[in-house]
Protein backbone atom coordinates (compact mmCIF):
# COMPACT_ATOMS: atom_id res chain seq x y z
CA UNK A 1 0.00 0.00 0.00
CA UNK A 2 2.79 2.27 0.71
CA UNK A 3 4.42 1.56 -2.89
CA UNK A 4 0.53 2.71 -4.36
CA UNK A 5 0.60 5.68 -2.29
CA UNK A 6 4.28 6.66 -3.19
CA UNK A 7 2.97 6.45 -7.38
CA UNK A 8 -0.04 8.63 -6.30
CA UNK A 9 1.85 10.99 -4.74
CA UNK A 10 3.80 11.35 -7.59
CA UNK A 11 1.52 11.82 -10.03
CA UNK A 12 -0.33 14.86 -8.37
CA UNK A 13 3.11 16.57 -8.97
CA UNK A 14 3.00 15.39 -12.76
CA UNK A 15 -0.32 16.76 -13.67
CA UNK A 16 0.62 20.01 -13.35
CA UNK A 17 2.20 22.10 -16.00
CA UNK A 18 5.33 22.37 -15.00
CA UNK A 19 7.97 23.51 -18.02
CA UNK A 20 11.64 22.25 -17.31
CA UNK A 21 14.63 24.97 -18.52
CA UNK A 22 15.98 22.15 -21.03
CA UNK A 23 12.99 19.17 -21.45
CA UNK A 24 13.15 16.54 -23.69
CA UNK A 25 11.35 17.57 -26.71
CA UNK A 26 9.38 15.04 -28.54
CA UNK A 27 8.11 15.87 -32.37
CA UNK A 28 4.82 14.50 -34.16
CA UNK A 29 3.85 14.74 -37.24
CA UNK A 30 0.19 14.07 -37.74
CA UNK A 31 0.04 14.73 -40.92
CA UNK A 32 2.11 12.03 -42.59
CA UNK A 33 0.95 8.37 -41.23
CA UNK A 34 2.91 6.16 -41.44
CA UNK A 35 2.30 2.02 -41.69
CA UNK A 36 -0.02 0.53 -39.88
CA UNK A 37 0.97 -1.40 -36.29
CA UNK A 38 -0.68 -4.70 -37.11
CA UNK A 39 -2.66 -5.84 -33.93
CA UNK A 40 -0.56 -9.04 -34.09
CA UNK A 41 2.57 -7.76 -32.98
CA UNK A 42 0.74 -8.05 -29.50
CA UNK A 43 0.21 -11.56 -30.10
CA UNK A 44 1.23 -14.27 -26.95
CA UNK A 45 2.50 -17.37 -27.13
CA UNK A 46 1.22 -20.50 -25.10
CA UNK A 47 3.34 -23.71 -24.85
CA UNK A 48 2.98 -26.58 -23.27
CA UNK A 49 5.68 -26.08 -20.43
CA UNK A 50 4.97 -26.33 -16.85
CA UNK A 51 2.40 -24.43 -15.37
CA UNK A 52 1.97 -22.46 -18.87
CA UNK A 53 -1.71 -24.36 -19.79
CA UNK A 54 -2.43 -27.01 -17.68
CA UNK A 55 -3.64 -25.34 -14.07
CA UNK A 56 -2.12 -21.78 -15.51
CA UNK A 57 -5.21 -21.87 -18.10
CA UNK A 58 -6.97 -24.85 -18.21
CA UNK A 59 -7.86 -27.50 -15.06
CA UNK A 60 -10.54 -29.39 -16.74
CA UNK A 61 -14.69 -29.33 -16.54
CA UNK A 62 -14.39 -31.89 -13.01
CA UNK A 63 -12.07 -29.03 -11.08
CA UNK A 64 -13.24 -26.81 -7.87
CA UNK A 65 -12.16 -23.42 -10.16
CA UNK A 66 -14.58 -21.76 -11.97
CA UNK A 67 -14.51 -22.77 -15.49
CA UNK A 68 -16.00 -22.82 -18.79
CA UNK A 69 -15.50 -25.98 -20.54
CA UNK A 70 -11.91 -26.60 -18.61
CA UNK A 71 -10.65 -22.86 -18.85
CA UNK A 72 -10.05 -21.19 -15.66
CA UNK A 73 -12.89 -18.28 -15.66
CA UNK A 74 -10.80 -15.97 -14.29
CA UNK A 75 -7.79 -16.45 -16.47
CA UNK A 76 -10.17 -16.43 -19.84
CA UNK A 77 -11.79 -12.68 -18.34
CA UNK A 78 -8.09 -11.12 -17.75
CA UNK A 79 -7.08 -12.58 -21.10
CA UNK A 80 -10.12 -10.90 -22.73
CA UNK A 81 -9.90 -7.26 -21.26
CA UNK A 82 -6.44 -7.46 -22.88
CA UNK A 83 -7.69 -7.65 -25.79
CA UNK A 84 -5.00 -10.92 -27.16
CA UNK A 85 -5.31 -10.59 -31.03
CA UNK A 86 -3.59 -14.16 -31.63
CA UNK A 87 -2.40 -16.93 -29.53
CA UNK A 88 0.26 -19.52 -31.12
CA UNK A 89 0.02 -23.17 -30.05
CA UNK A 90 1.18 -25.61 -29.09
CA UNK A 91 5.01 -24.43 -29.30
CA UNK A 92 7.74 -23.62 -28.99
CA UNK A 93 9.83 -26.80 -29.35
CA UNK A 94 6.80 -28.46 -27.83
CA UNK A 95 5.21 -28.36 -31.54
CA UNK A 96 7.96 -30.34 -32.81
CA UNK A 97 7.21 -33.89 -30.71
CA UNK A 98 3.80 -32.86 -31.00
CA UNK A 99 1.17 -35.04 -32.85
CA UNK A 100 -1.85 -33.78 -33.23
CA UNK A 101 -4.26 -37.14 -33.35
CA UNK A 102 -3.09 -37.79 -29.55
CA UNK A 103 -5.69 -34.33 -28.91
CA UNK A 104 -8.47 -35.15 -30.33
CA UNK A 105 -11.53 -37.59 -29.26
CA UNK A 106 -12.77 -38.43 -25.62
CA UNK A 107 -10.61 -37.18 -23.34
CA UNK A 108 -10.45 -40.22 -21.39
CA UNK A 109 -8.79 -42.30 -24.06
CA UNK A 110 -6.33 -40.23 -25.56
CA UNK A 111 -3.22 -41.26 -24.99
CA UNK A 112 -0.48 -39.93 -22.17
CA UNK A 113 3.40 -39.61 -23.34
CA UNK A 114 6.31 -37.23 -22.26
CA UNK A 115 7.40 -34.32 -23.40
CA UNK A 116 11.78 -34.15 -22.89
CA UNK A 117 12.64 -35.90 -19.87
CA UNK A 118 10.42 -34.13 -17.30
CA UNK A 119 7.33 -33.08 -18.53
CA UNK A 120 4.21 -35.77 -18.76
CA UNK A 121 1.53 -34.17 -21.18
CA UNK A 122 -2.00 -35.65 -21.21
CA UNK A 123 -3.60 -34.15 -24.25
CA UNK A 124 -6.36 -33.06 -22.47
CA UNK A 125 -5.60 -29.80 -24.54
CA UNK A 126 -6.09 -30.45 -28.08
CA UNK A 127 -7.13 -28.85 -31.02
CA UNK A 128 -10.54 -28.91 -30.15
CA UNK A 129 -10.09 -27.15 -26.28
CA UNK A 130 -7.52 -24.95 -28.28
CA UNK A 131 -10.34 -23.24 -30.32
CA UNK A 132 -12.63 -23.40 -27.33
CA UNK A 133 -9.79 -20.94 -25.58
CA UNK A 134 -9.63 -18.90 -28.87
CA UNK A 135 -12.97 -18.32 -29.06
CA UNK A 136 -13.59 -17.22 -25.36
CA UNK A 137 -11.16 -14.52 -25.90
CA UNK A 138 -11.74 -13.76 -29.17
CA UNK A 139 -8.66 -13.70 -30.79
CA UNK A 140 -7.22 -15.47 -33.86
CA UNK A 141 -5.31 -18.58 -33.95
CA UNK A 142 -1.36 -19.26 -34.85
CA UNK A 143 -0.99 -22.93 -35.15
CA UNK A 144 2.45 -24.26 -35.13
CA UNK A 145 3.05 -27.61 -36.86
CA UNK A 146 5.31 -30.45 -36.39
CA UNK A 147 8.65 -31.08 -38.35
CA UNK A 148 10.74 -32.40 -36.43
CA UNK A 149 9.32 -35.68 -35.60
CA UNK A 150 6.31 -35.09 -37.64
CA UNK A 151 5.65 -35.69 -41.49
CA UNK A 152 4.01 -34.52 -44.34
CA UNK A 153 0.89 -36.63 -44.33
CA UNK A 154 0.66 -35.91 -40.66
CA UNK A 155 0.65 -31.75 -41.09
CA UNK A 156 -1.66 -31.87 -44.35
CA UNK A 157 -3.88 -34.01 -42.56
CA UNK A 158 -4.61 -31.82 -39.19
CA UNK A 159 -4.81 -28.78 -41.43
CA UNK A 160 -7.69 -30.49 -43.81
CA UNK A 161 -8.98 -31.20 -40.16
CA UNK A 162 -9.17 -27.52 -38.91
CA UNK A 163 -10.07 -26.17 -42.14
CA UNK A 164 -12.00 -28.28 -44.83
CA UNK A 165 -15.54 -28.12 -45.39
CA UNK A 166 -18.03 -30.42 -47.05
CA UNK A 167 -17.65 -34.11 -46.74
CA UNK A 168 -14.15 -35.20 -46.78
CA UNK A 169 -12.87 -38.13 -44.02
CA UNK A 170 -11.07 -36.02 -41.73
CA UNK A 171 -13.75 -32.96 -42.30
CA UNK A 172 -15.82 -36.26 -40.78
CA UNK A 173 -13.91 -36.91 -37.96
CA UNK A 174 -14.12 -33.28 -36.91
CA UNK A 175 -17.67 -33.01 -36.69
CA UNK A 176 -17.79 -36.71 -35.13
CA UNK A 177 -15.63 -35.16 -32.35
CA UNK A 178 -18.29 -32.26 -32.02
CA UNK A 179 -17.33 -29.33 -34.40
CA UNK A 180 -19.23 -28.97 -37.35
CA UNK A 181 -18.01 -26.04 -38.85
CA UNK A 182 -14.10 -25.41 -39.81
CA UNK A 183 -11.36 -24.01 -37.31
CA UNK A 184 -10.37 -20.94 -38.53
CA UNK A 185 -6.43 -20.85 -38.47
CA UNK A 186 -5.28 -17.31 -39.37
CA UNK A 187 -1.64 -19.06 -39.39
CA UNK A 188 0.21 -21.89 -39.75
CA UNK A 189 3.79 -22.24 -38.88
CA UNK A 190 5.90 -25.04 -40.72
CA UNK A 191 8.16 -25.98 -37.85
CA UNK A 192 10.08 -24.38 -35.26
CA UNK A 193 13.38 -23.44 -34.14
CA UNK A 194 14.63 -26.04 -37.08
CA UNK A 195 18.06 -25.04 -36.60
CA UNK A 196 18.13 -26.03 -32.96
CA UNK A 197 15.91 -28.29 -30.99
CA UNK A 198 13.21 -28.80 -34.10
CA UNK A 199 15.87 -30.97 -36.17
CA UNK A 200 19.29 -29.33 -36.40
CA UNK A 201 18.61 -28.42 -39.62
CA UNK A 202 20.66 -26.22 -42.08
CA UNK A 203 18.83 -23.39 -43.82
CA UNK A 204 18.62 -24.60 -47.60
CA UNK A 205 17.78 -28.18 -46.44
CA UNK A 206 14.93 -26.47 -44.73
CA UNK A 207 13.99 -24.23 -47.51
CA UNK A 208 13.68 -27.62 -49.28
CA UNK A 209 12.03 -29.55 -46.62
CA UNK A 210 9.49 -26.13 -46.04
CA UNK A 211 8.10 -26.06 -49.66
CA UNK A 212 7.79 -29.64 -49.76
CA UNK A 213 5.15 -29.22 -46.75
CA UNK A 214 3.75 -26.20 -47.81
CA UNK A 215 2.58 -27.60 -51.42
CA UNK A 216 0.40 -30.61 -49.90
CA UNK A 217 -1.16 -28.05 -46.71
CA UNK A 218 -4.05 -27.55 -49.54
CA UNK A 219 -7.31 -25.64 -48.54
CA UNK A 220 -9.64 -23.40 -50.20
CA UNK A 221 -8.34 -19.87 -50.55
CA UNK A 222 -10.74 -18.72 -47.57
CA UNK A 223 -10.09 -21.12 -45.33
CA UNK A 224 -6.12 -21.60 -46.17
CA UNK A 225 -4.13 -20.55 -43.46
CA UNK A 226 -1.29 -18.10 -44.06
CA UNK A 227 1.81 -20.06 -43.97
CA UNK A 228 4.91 -18.94 -42.13
CA UNK A 229 8.50 -20.15 -42.45
CA UNK A 230 10.42 -20.62 -38.90
CA UNK A 231 13.94 -18.83 -39.04
CA UNK A 232 16.68 -18.11 -37.42
CA UNK A 233 17.89 -16.72 -34.02
CA UNK A 234 18.94 -13.64 -32.90
CA UNK A 235 21.11 -12.19 -35.33
CA UNK A 236 22.27 -14.85 -37.67
CA UNK A 237 20.85 -13.77 -40.79
CA UNK A 238 21.92 -16.58 -42.66
CA UNK A 239 18.29 -18.13 -42.32
CA UNK A 240 16.60 -14.96 -43.41
CA UNK A 241 19.03 -15.01 -46.36
CA UNK A 242 18.23 -18.39 -47.82
CA UNK A 243 14.07 -18.36 -46.96
CA UNK A 244 13.38 -14.88 -48.82
CA UNK A 245 15.03 -15.99 -51.62
CA UNK A 246 13.61 -19.28 -51.82
CA UNK A 247 10.42 -19.15 -50.34
CA UNK A 248 9.12 -16.42 -52.83
CA UNK A 249 5.15 -16.47 -52.92
CA UNK A 250 5.13 -19.19 -50.58
CA UNK A 251 5.57 -17.73 -47.27
CA UNK A 252 4.21 -14.40 -45.54
CA UNK A 253 6.53 -14.19 -42.86
CA UNK A 254 9.60 -15.39 -41.74
CA UNK A 255 10.26 -15.98 -37.96
CA UNK A 256 13.43 -15.14 -35.43
CA UNK A 257 13.95 -15.23 -32.21
CA UNK A 258 15.56 -13.11 -29.77
CA UNK A 259 15.38 -12.99 -25.39
CA UNK A 260 16.49 -10.57 -23.23
CA UNK A 261 19.05 -11.99 -20.61
CA UNK A 262 20.33 -9.93 -17.81
CA UNK A 263 23.95 -10.94 -18.28
CA UNK A 264 23.86 -11.78 -21.57
CA UNK A 265 24.99 -15.51 -20.86
CA UNK A 266 22.64 -18.44 -20.89
CA UNK A 267 24.87 -20.27 -17.89
CA UNK A 268 23.68 -17.82 -15.15
CA UNK A 269 21.21 -15.49 -16.82
CA UNK A 270 20.56 -13.61 -13.83
CA UNK A 271 17.77 -12.90 -10.90
CA UNK A 272 14.25 -11.85 -11.37
CA UNK A 273 13.94 -10.68 -8.11
CA UNK A 274 15.84 -8.42 -5.59
CA UNK A 275 18.75 -7.51 -8.64
CA UNK A 276 21.08 -4.58 -8.28
CA UNK A 277 20.94 -1.51 -10.71
CA UNK A 278 24.06 -2.90 -13.11
CA UNK A 279 21.16 -5.84 -13.76
CA UNK A 280 18.44 -3.10 -14.49
CA UNK A 281 20.39 -1.17 -17.08
CA UNK A 282 22.14 -4.58 -18.51
CA UNK A 283 18.74 -5.61 -19.18
CA UNK A 284 17.24 -2.60 -20.74
CA UNK A 285 20.96 -2.11 -22.60
CA UNK A 286 20.26 -5.79 -23.70
CA UNK A 287 16.41 -5.46 -24.95
CA UNK A 288 17.47 -2.54 -26.72
CA UNK A 289 20.02 -4.87 -28.89
CA UNK A 290 15.96 -5.69 -30.50
CA UNK A 291 16.14 -2.46 -32.65
CA UNK A 292 19.89 -3.82 -34.66
CA UNK A 293 18.47 -7.13 -34.83
CA UNK A 294 15.13 -5.93 -36.83
CA UNK A 295 17.08 -3.49 -38.90
CA UNK A 296 19.70 -6.25 -39.45
CA UNK A 297 16.88 -8.89 -41.15
CA UNK A 298 15.13 -5.86 -42.45
CA UNK A 299 18.02 -5.63 -44.76
CA UNK A 300 18.00 -8.91 -45.75
CA UNK A 301 14.14 -8.72 -46.71
CA UNK A 302 14.35 -5.17 -48.54
CA UNK A 303 17.16 -6.79 -50.75
CA UNK A 304 15.42 -9.90 -51.66
CA UNK A 305 11.78 -8.80 -51.10
CA UNK A 306 11.62 -5.38 -52.83
CA UNK A 307 7.85 -5.96 -52.73
CA UNK A 308 7.64 -6.36 -48.99
CA UNK A 309 5.84 -9.54 -49.26
CA UNK A 310 7.08 -10.75 -46.32
CA UNK A 311 7.45 -9.89 -42.74
CA UNK A 312 9.41 -10.35 -40.08
CA UNK A 313 7.93 -12.65 -37.12
CA UNK A 314 9.32 -12.47 -33.72
CA UNK A 315 7.14 -15.33 -32.60
CA UNK A 316 9.34 -15.46 -29.50
CA UNK A 317 10.86 -12.66 -27.26
CA UNK A 318 10.81 -11.40 -23.86
CA UNK A 319 13.31 -11.67 -20.47
CA UNK A 320 14.75 -15.19 -19.76
CA UNK A 321 16.04 -15.57 -15.90
CA UNK A 322 17.41 -18.38 -13.81
CA UNK A 323 14.22 -20.40 -13.04
CA UNK A 324 12.81 -19.22 -9.53
CA UNK A 325 12.43 -22.26 -7.83
CA UNK A 326 10.84 -25.84 -8.51
CA UNK A 327 7.09 -24.73 -8.90
CA UNK A 328 7.18 -24.98 -12.76
CA UNK A 329 9.12 -24.95 -15.48
CA UNK A 330 10.86 -21.76 -16.59
CA UNK A 331 8.63 -19.91 -13.88
CA UNK A 332 9.85 -16.57 -12.94
CA UNK A 333 8.16 -13.41 -11.11
CA UNK A 334 7.93 -10.27 -13.24
CA UNK A 335 8.38 -6.96 -11.83
CA UNK A 336 8.58 -3.34 -12.76
CA UNK A 337 11.40 -3.85 -14.99
CA UNK A 338 9.74 -6.22 -17.04
CA UNK A 339 7.07 -3.34 -18.26
CA UNK A 340 9.83 -1.59 -19.56
CA UNK A 341 11.33 -4.69 -21.68
CA UNK A 342 7.77 -4.95 -23.26
CA UNK A 343 7.40 -1.17 -24.06
CA UNK A 344 10.66 -0.69 -25.34
CA UNK A 345 10.43 -3.37 -27.58
CA UNK A 346 6.39 -2.18 -28.60
CA UNK A 347 8.49 0.73 -29.81
CA UNK A 348 10.88 -0.54 -31.47
CA UNK A 349 8.50 -2.99 -33.06
CA UNK A 350 6.54 0.09 -34.23
CA UNK A 351 8.81 1.92 -35.98
CA UNK A 352 9.64 -1.15 -38.23
CA UNK A 353 6.04 -2.05 -38.57
CA UNK A 354 5.72 -2.09 -42.59
CA UNK A 355 8.07 -5.41 -42.25
CA UNK A 356 7.18 -6.51 -38.52
CA UNK A 357 3.81 -7.68 -38.85
CA UNK A 358 3.36 -9.92 -36.05
CA UNK A 359 5.49 -11.00 -32.88
CA UNK A 360 4.71 -13.38 -30.06
CA UNK A 361 5.42 -12.81 -26.49
CA UNK A 362 7.11 -16.02 -24.22
CA UNK A 363 4.53 -16.65 -22.35
CA UNK A 364 1.10 -15.87 -21.26
CA UNK A 365 0.71 -17.94 -18.47
CA UNK A 366 3.18 -19.10 -15.55
CA UNK A 367 5.91 -19.19 -17.91
CA UNK A 368 8.87 -16.52 -18.77
CA UNK A 369 7.53 -12.98 -19.21
CA UNK A 370 4.33 -13.88 -18.42
CA UNK A 371 1.13 -11.90 -18.42
CA UNK A 372 -0.52 -14.08 -15.22
CA UNK A 373 0.66 -15.91 -12.57
CA UNK A 374 -1.34 -19.03 -11.30
CA UNK A 375 -0.54 -20.98 -7.66
CA UNK A 376 -3.68 -23.49 -7.53
CA UNK A 377 -6.76 -21.47 -7.36
CA UNK A 378 -5.13 -18.38 -7.04
CA UNK A 379 -4.36 -15.89 -9.79
CA UNK A 380 -2.48 -12.43 -10.33
CA UNK A 381 -1.75 -10.20 -13.64
CA UNK A 382 1.94 -8.65 -13.85
CA UNK A 383 3.19 -5.44 -14.47
CA UNK A 384 3.51 -7.10 -18.22
CA UNK A 385 0.26 -7.49 -18.14
CA UNK A 386 -0.24 -4.42 -17.80
CA UNK A 387 2.04 -3.20 -19.67
CA UNK A 388 0.09 -4.78 -22.59
CA UNK A 389 -3.22 -3.39 -21.33
CA UNK A 390 -2.04 0.31 -21.94
CA UNK A 391 -0.90 -0.47 -25.29
CA UNK A 392 -3.76 -1.93 -27.00
CA UNK A 393 -4.68 1.78 -28.57
CA UNK A 394 -1.69 0.79 -30.56
CA UNK A 395 -3.32 -2.23 -32.17
CA UNK A 396 -4.08 -1.69 -36.15
CA UNK A 397 -2.91 2.02 -34.95
CA UNK A 398 -1.42 4.29 -38.36
CA UNK A 399 1.94 4.74 -36.91
CA UNK A 400 3.25 8.51 -36.99
CA UNK A 401 6.57 9.49 -37.30
CA UNK A 402 8.39 10.68 -34.38
CA UNK A 403 11.27 13.24 -33.24
CA UNK A 404 13.30 13.23 -30.13
CA UNK A 405 15.74 15.87 -29.75
CA UNK A 406 17.39 16.67 -26.58
CA UNK A 407 17.41 13.41 -25.35
CA UNK A 408 18.50 12.57 -21.39
CA UNK A 409 20.77 9.66 -20.73
CA UNK A 410 20.56 6.66 -18.31
CA UNK A 411 24.41 5.63 -17.75
CA UNK A 412 26.06 3.02 -14.69
CA UNK A 413 29.58 2.08 -15.40
CA UNK A 414 30.44 1.85 -18.78
CA UNK A 415 26.80 1.47 -20.47
CA UNK A 416 24.75 4.34 -21.12
CA UNK A 417 21.47 4.18 -23.19
CA UNK A 418 19.07 6.50 -24.10
CA UNK A 419 16.41 8.05 -20.97
CA UNK A 420 13.56 8.57 -22.78
CA UNK A 421 11.66 5.95 -25.65
CA UNK A 422 8.76 7.26 -27.56
CA UNK A 423 5.87 6.06 -30.19
CA UNK A 424 3.20 7.83 -31.19
CA UNK A 425 0.11 6.58 -33.58
CA UNK A 426 -3.14 7.57 -34.48
CA UNK A 427 -5.24 5.03 -33.31
CA UNK A 428 -8.95 3.43 -34.59
CA UNK A 429 -10.84 6.31 -32.54
CA UNK A 430 -8.73 9.08 -33.85
CA UNK A 431 -7.28 9.80 -31.44
CA UNK A 432 -3.32 10.34 -31.57
CA UNK A 433 -1.78 7.84 -28.57
CA UNK A 434 2.01 8.75 -27.07
CA UNK A 435 4.03 6.43 -25.33
CA UNK A 436 6.66 6.67 -22.59
CA UNK A 437 9.54 5.58 -21.24
CA UNK A 438 11.70 6.76 -19.10
CA UNK A 439 14.47 4.05 -18.58
CA UNK A 440 16.36 6.35 -15.46
CA UNK A 441 15.26 4.58 -11.95
CA UNK A 442 16.25 7.82 -10.16
CA UNK A 443 15.11 10.69 -12.02
CA UNK A 444 12.01 12.22 -13.98
CA UNK A 445 11.94 13.40 -17.44
CA UNK A 446 10.36 16.13 -18.24
CA UNK A 447 9.27 16.26 -22.24
CA UNK A 448 7.59 18.78 -24.35
CA UNK A 449 5.32 17.40 -26.54
CA UNK A 450 4.79 18.80 -30.19
CA UNK A 451 2.26 18.00 -32.83
CA UNK A 452 3.12 19.55 -36.19
CA UNK A 453 -0.53 20.97 -37.70
CA UNK A 454 -2.25 21.34 -34.82
CA UNK A 455 -2.70 22.06 -31.36
CA UNK A 456 -2.34 19.97 -28.33
CA UNK A 457 -5.03 20.95 -25.21
CA UNK A 458 -3.52 18.28 -22.29
CA UNK A 459 -3.13 14.82 -22.03
CA UNK A 460 -4.97 11.73 -20.42
CA UNK A 461 -3.91 8.62 -19.62
CA UNK A 462 -2.36 5.89 -17.47
CA UNK A 463 1.40 5.33 -16.12
CA UNK A 464 2.94 2.40 -14.10
CA UNK A 465 5.87 2.80 -11.81
CA UNK A 466 7.12 1.78 -8.30
CA UNK A 467 9.59 3.20 -5.97
CA UNK A 468 11.39 0.27 -5.92
CA UNK A 469 13.10 -1.41 -9.48
CA UNK A 470 11.82 -5.19 -8.93
CA UNK A 471 7.92 -3.79 -7.60
CA UNK A 472 5.84 -7.29 -8.46
CA UNK A 473 2.33 -8.92 -7.85
CA UNK A 474 1.99 -11.12 -5.15
CA UNK A 475 -0.50 -13.83 -4.82
CA UNK A 476 -0.31 -12.51 -0.97
CA UNK A 477 -0.56 -8.58 -2.01
CA UNK A 478 -1.56 -8.74 -5.97
CA UNK A 479 -2.39 -5.04 -6.11
CA UNK A 480 1.43 -3.69 -5.50
CA UNK A 481 1.55 -2.22 -9.16
CA UNK A 482 -0.84 -1.72 -11.24
CA UNK A 483 -1.48 1.56 -13.45
CA UNK A 484 -2.13 5.00 -12.16
CA UNK A 485 -4.09 7.82 -13.86
CA UNK A 486 -2.30 10.37 -15.28
CA UNK A 487 -3.40 14.12 -17.03
CA UNK A 488 -1.50 17.08 -17.76
CA UNK A 489 -3.13 20.53 -18.88
CA UNK A 490 -1.24 22.31 -21.61
CA UNK A 491 0.11 25.77 -20.83
CA UNK A 492 0.54 28.29 -23.33
CA UNK A 493 -0.05 26.20 -26.26
CA UNK A 494 2.79 23.73 -25.03
CA UNK A 495 2.09 20.65 -23.65
CA UNK A 496 4.97 19.19 -20.88
CA UNK A 497 4.83 15.76 -19.49
CA UNK A 498 6.96 14.63 -16.41
CA UNK A 499 7.39 11.01 -16.56
CA UNK A 500 8.90 9.87 -13.55
CA UNK A 501 11.53 7.58 -13.23
CA UNK A 502 11.57 3.83 -14.26
CA UNK A 503 7.84 4.73 -15.97
CA UNK A 504 5.95 3.62 -18.63
CA UNK A 505 3.22 5.87 -19.91
CA UNK A 506 0.74 5.58 -22.59
CA UNK A 507 -1.91 8.93 -23.24
CA UNK A 508 -4.22 9.89 -25.12
CA UNK A 509 -3.48 13.67 -26.52
CA UNK A 510 -6.32 15.94 -26.88
CA UNK A 511 -6.57 18.60 -29.84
Amino acid sequence: MNIIKHSLAVLGLIAAPAFAANPVNINIDAGKPGPVISKYVYGQFAEHLGTGVYEGMWVGTKSNIPNTRGWRNDVVGALKELHVPLVRWPGGCFADTYHWRDGIGPQNKRPSNVYGDKVEEINAVGTHEFFDLIDMIGADAYVNGNVGTGSVQEMADWVQYMTAEGGSPLARLRIQNGREKPFKVAFFGIGNELWGCGGNMKPDYYANLYSNYEHFLWGSEKSRPKMIASGGSGFDTSWTQVLSKELKDRTIGITVHQYTVPTGKWEVKGRDLRFKEDEWISTLANTLKMEQLVKDHVAVLDRNDPEKKIGLMVDEWGTWYDEAGARSALFQQNSLRDALVAALNFHIFHEHAERVTLTTIAQMVNVLQAMILTDKDKMVLTPTYYTFQMYAPFQDAKSLPLAITDNTSYTLGTTTIPGVSASAARAKDGKVYLSLVNTDPHKAADVAVNVSGTKVNGAAGKVLTSAAMDAHNTFQNPQVIKPAAFSARAAGGKLSIKVPAKAVMVVALEE
